[in-house]
Parts: structure tokens; sequence; C-alpha cells
């Protein structure tokens, strides 16, 4: 039994959504006469609110797009510490948009309103144009926490005030979904524009989309272009992720709790230091000083387990669709013997 635990990026397509994926209408996307894209587009940004929608072949690309749509040269990006457009998107915020970016410290991975606000620059030559403020739910560095209602709303309020863009890197926001009270309807509203990644915990294997109004769709569109995403018969992805929003979201709960039974398996372990605390899909742990990370996580792939190193002592599991309860016993047992 092989377990990958590295991401849920490494889910396989079910039986159902390669059937669907084999059925799709096709035709090509460059010309705008992609029929199955051109549904999920549509579904997509009506779940949101939003008017319209750009299907991409990454998160990576959603985001990079979305910045360099919001931004001109010199500018300046507010985010938190672990962000993903700062941490994993190869240094694109300053080779594709020529911007920088402002690192908050925000706590467990959620930068505040009064962060916000304290961390624009005042209006002088010499200073950088504060022109956008990206967030991520759920947070991948900072183990999958994910933001409130009320801090996201508190967050727009502060962006609308200061004509500050607003992005939302929503890789995961099913997952932030399924675990509180507001829904996506609720979201979209507060955001000049938002990524969803179909690719993670939904479980579709290629694609995120971005998304936000009539005009700002019409710019991405064209920097999808220059940045070489614009795909021809990419229905049959498009069906996959169609697929997944209408299959793959309530489930993302039983994700959840493999997570946190996993959480509180390890947190009894000897050669552990310390687990963050686990709200979603995400589970980050450090080794005690004594153990060797690398060593560790060969004695893992050694049991056929496959983990990644998140910094010196540091080690992450994300459970998915893949990830069985008979896997979780597993991984448990293998956990034990060391």
């Amino acid at each position: 039994m092989l377990v990958d635990l590295r991401s849920d990026t490494v889910t396989k397509p079910t039986k159902p959504m390669l059937e669907a994926m084999f059925k799709a209408e096709v035709g090509d996307d460059v010309f705008g006469e992609e029929p199955t894209v051109n549904a999920l587009e549509k579904k997509i940004a009506a779940l949101f609110g939003k008017e319209a929608a750009l299907f991409c072949p990454s998160g990576t690309m959603t985001n990079q797009i979305a910045i360099k749509v919001h931004t001109q040269p010199g500018d300046e990006v507010l985010c938190d510490v672990t962000a993903h457009i700062y941490n994993y998107e190869g240094g694109g915020v300053s080779s594709n948009s020529g911007v920088q970016i402002k690192l908050i410290q925000g706590e467990q991975g959620r930068i505040s309103a009064k962060q916000v606000q304290e961390s624009i620059n005042p209006v002088f030559d010499w200073l950088t144009n504060t022109r956008l403020v990206c967030i991520e739910n759920t947070g991948n560095r900072a183990g999958g926490s994910y933001y409130s209602l009320s801090q996201m709303q508190e967050l727009a309020a502060v962006c609308k005030q200061n004509k500050l863009s607003f992005h939302l890197d929503g890789a995961r926001i099913f997952n932030a979904i399924v675990e509180n009270e507001y829904t996506a309807k609720d979201i979209g509203p507060l955001f000049d524009s938002i990524s969803v990644c179909l690719s993670k915990g939904l479980g579709a294997p290629i694609g995120s989309v971005l998304l936000g109004d009539k005009e700002f769709i019409r710019k991405a569109r064209r920097v999808r272009k220059v940045f070489g995403g614009g795909m021809r018969q990419a229905g049959y992805l498009a069906a996959a992720g169609i697929y997944a929003l209408d299959n793959h979201v309530d489930r993302l709960k039983e994700d959840h709790r493999r997570a946190k039974e996993l959480s509180s398996i390890i947190n009894k372990l000897d050669y552990v230091d310390n687990v963050l605390p686990v709200d979603t899909n995400i589970l980050i742990f450090n080794l005690k000083e004594r153990v060797n990370p690398d060593e560790f996580l060969q004695k893992l792939a050694d049991k056929n387990i496959k983990a990644v190193s998140f910094g010196k002592q540091a080690i992450r599991f994300v459970t998915h669709l893949d990830f069985t309860d008979d896997m979780l016993m597993e991984v448990e047992k293998v956990l034990k013997q060391f």
C-alpha cells in the first residue's frame, strides 16, 4: 500500500470524473468557443456571485495574472509572511509584474485589518505605492488555517477605504467554506479577484479559475495569453472541474476528520515536539532536535509513506481524496514503530 501525504495535488481522477471528461464537448478556448470551459467559468462565477471567470492551468498562474492586472511596476503588495505568492511562486511578483512585497507577520497565516492599515505607505515620491492586498484562505504554510467571514469583511472595508485592490488566493477556499457558516456567495463580493484551485482538495487533475468583474477578466485573458496559458480543447479538463464542484466539496470534511485524527496520534509521539493546530486538511508538526528530518522522511518512504519537509524540523502531511481510513491506520502503525 502506497500512502502519499505530500500534498492534495497527488490525487487521481475518480472513475466518474474520467467518464465526465471523456464525454466533454470541446472547442477552441483561445477563440472563446470552448463550450465546457465556458460552462465551468459561468458555473463558478455564479457560485461566488462574480461577473466572469477565466480557466487557467494552475493556481500560480491565476495569482500571477491577478497581481499583474491589479498593479503597475513599482507598486507594493501586502501579504502574510507565509503567503504562497511570496514563498512558492518563483519570485513571479517581481519578474512578471515588477512589484515588491511587504510582508506582514499575521496570526497563523491571517493578517488583520489593523495590520493592513498600519502597513499602507503614505504618498511620498520616495515610497512605493501600496496597491494590492492578498490573503490566502486556507493558509498552506500556516497549517490549513482559515479566515472568519468577519475578518475578511474587515479587511475588505480597509481596502475599500484606502482604494486598494483585494485578491483572495483561494486555492483551498472550499476547505474553509465547509468548516464555516459562510458560503461562496458571502465571500465573492468582498474581493476584486479570487483564485480557486480545482486540482487540490477538489481532486481534479489540472486547473484553477480566476474570478472578477467582466473588465478585470477581459484584461486577465490577455495576460493569460502572454503568460502562455491559452489552451485549446481544454474542455476535457474543465469537465473534471465541473464534476469536482458538483461532487467533491462536501466530502472535504472527511479529509479534515482524518487530518485531526492524525494530529491526535502524532501529538502523543515522544519524538515530536509540537503539532500546529489542525483546522482543515493540512497537518504540520515539528520533530524534536534529536531527530534528523531527512532520516525520518526516508524511514517513512521505506514503509511506502510519502511526506515532505516543511523547513528545519517541520514535516507536512496533507489528507485528500485518495487517503483512506485504511491508510490512516497504516500511517498510525508505522509512526508508532519509530
